[in-house]
């Protein structure tokens, strides 16, 4: 583990870590090259300069005995009306952190929420983006990494078979060169400051992005992200280019 960081502000991590799952049972305790999915976020949260405390928030008493035995605390278990498929996660991570306050008396000056499902985020990555927040003095911060496919170029089906433009533009694009670049959320990292994450308008706020690497960035939702994310931590790794803020490549936030 490396060594932390003396700050002034409290840091925790919280990965939210449900036993339900649809599309691949118990996936987050799954085996992905020998270990649970759950163990490669919980390393690297343990592995964050930054990080001082590492909190799993769970339902499944499995689940916790996995996670405690990597290093994570479980100091209570989610409530079943928080483990919903339509449970927003803003709401675990809300709960996990009142919790804290109200029963252990932590209040956290930032929250870093780490999906089990970002099993190639490191803490390299989570200190970046942390980096990045304290700099720049964002109240929120989310990893984000170029789209694979431009929506300029998508289309709709319509009900008779025809196929309009997904995003009627003026001006057409010939070649992928020319196309702006484009940017999706890679779930792997969302930081937020305490008042930030407390506001109900939270989904609405514009957050600072955090760029990633697409190879970096998968998230585990089915068989094939499995596949992928197990040949890649396989192969050894390249160190990464440099990070990049938003202010650096998106422009200054507004």
């Amino acid at each position: 583990m490396r060594q932390k960081e003396k700050s002034r502000l409290t840091i925790v991590g919280v990965i939210p870590a449900r036993s339900g799952s649809k599309g691949i049972p118990n996936k987050n305790i799954r085996h992905l090259c020998g270990k649970p999915l759950i163990y490669y976020t919980i390393k690297a949260a343990l592995a964050s300069r930054f990080i001082q405390r590492v909190i799993v928030s769970t339902d499944s008493i499995h689940i916790a005995d996995i996670a405690k035995a990597y290093g994570a605390e479980v100091p209570f278990l989610r409530p079943a009306e928080l483990v919903m498929d339509e449970t927003p996660r803003v709401l675990v991570i809300r709960h996990a952190v009142r919790l804290l306050e109200q029963q252990y008396g932590v209040k956290n000056d930032i929250v870093v929420t780490l999906q089990p499902t970002s099993p190639l985020r490191t803490a390299e990555h989570i200190d970046a983006a942390i980096k990045l927040m304290l700099r720049t003095k964002a109240q929120r911060v989310v990893s984000v990494c170029e789209a694979e496919h431009s929506p300029c170029w998508m289309r709709r089906l319509e009900p008779q078979g025809t196929l309009i433009e997904l995003m009627p533009q003026r001006k057409k694009y010939a070649r992928r060169q020319d196309l702006p670049k484009i940017y999706r959320l890679n779930g792997a990292i969302f930081a937020d400051t305490y008042p930030a994450l407390m506001k109900e308008d939270l989904q609405n706020s514009k957050p600072t992005a955090f760029i990633m690497e697409r190879k970096d960035s998968i998230d585990i939702d089915d068989e094939l992200d499995f596949q992928v994310a197990e040949m890649l931590l396989q192969k050894c790794r390249i160190p990464t280019k440099p990070h990049r803020s938003a202010t650096e490549t998106l422009g200054p936030s507004r």
